[in-house]
């Protein structure tokens, strides 16, 4: 059996003073979908830019291939892992064709600075997010869903084997996430790519993931297969919420069914402690 590709080991995260992430140990699983779930204020999001490098950890490594992110050169890293942070910022009046394209970068050299290959990867990433027609305007005119599918078309574009999407169904209505999260799978199936999705909605995680984390207080409370960790004693622990599990009558997989809402005549309840 071959060694994952990426993985955390003891990595403890921290901004200033506050510590997010302490001692975290992480294997992403090859090939598959893993989705990082858990309440706000985590350490969920922390942990993802901290896979993609975007934060530096306090102690403990990130390992790509068996060598720690912080020791690799920028450029080979993004030609192997795409990212997507969760508040990206698009240069003033660049157009949604333009910021595409630069998701391309990371595979040009000096001497060759567009290819067909280019040309093909850019075209398809905006095929595949519907964002053709969005060729031309530019990105600080589109709405928040418009520019949330324009930033996934980019990432796609970078066409790497490793791909990391910090809540990238945000801003999206119920039809776009849905097509987001198809997208996802799709591109997991038809090449083998790892992908590492930070989602909010528990549901779509277990539909979507082949591997599950669920995270309280920076640590790995329960990961595995959504049908052994999405359990009513887990979502009890982890998001503090009484409910009842049951298969998802489409798929099979764990739907969370949350407990009667108040009402004027049912009986006051306290929320469960901490």
């Amino acid at each position: 059996m071959t060694a994952a590709r990426l993985t955390a080991r003891e990595l403890t995260l921290a901004y200033e003073d506050r510590t997010v992430v302490d001692r975290l140990d992480l294997t992403i699983p090859d090939g598959k979908v893993t989705v990082i779930v858990g309440p706000n204020a985590c350490g969920k999001s922390t942990t993802l830019r901290a896979l993609g490098r975007l934060l530096k950890p306090r102690s403990g490594a990130v390992l790509l291939d068996g060598a720690s992110l912080a020791t690799l050169p920028t450029k080979r890293i993004a030609r192997q892992i795409g990212l997507l942070p969760q508040t990206p910022v698009a240069p003033e009046a660049i157009t949604v064709a333009d910021l595409v394209a630069r998701g391309r970068q990371p595979h040009q050299r000096w001497w060759q600075q567009w290819s067909d290959a280019d040309e093909k990867a850019v075209t398809e990433a905006m095929e595949r997010t519907d964002v053709v027609p969005l060729a031309e305007r530019p990105v600080d005119e589109l709405s928040g869903g418009q520019r949330q599918r324009v930033w996934i078309a980019m990432a796609l574009a970078q066409d790497t084997d490793l791909l990391l999407l910090d809540e990238p169904t945000t801003y999206l209505d119920i039809s776009h996430q849905v097509e987001v999260l198809d997208l996802v799978r799709q591109l997991n199936h038809e090449r083998g790519r790892t992908v590492v999705v930070v989602l909010h909605d528990l549901n779509q995680a277990a539909r979507y993931a082949d591997h599950l984390v669920a995270m309280k207080s920076g640590e790995v409370v329960a990961e595995g297969a959504p049908a052994k960790v999405v359990t009513e004693e887990l979502v009890r622990e982890v998001f503090g919420l009484e409910c009842v599990v049951v298969p998802d009558p489409v798929t099979g997989s764990p739907l969370v069914v949350p407990g009667a809402p108040w009402s004027t005549t049912a009986p006051r309840r306290l929320p469960p402690s901490a």
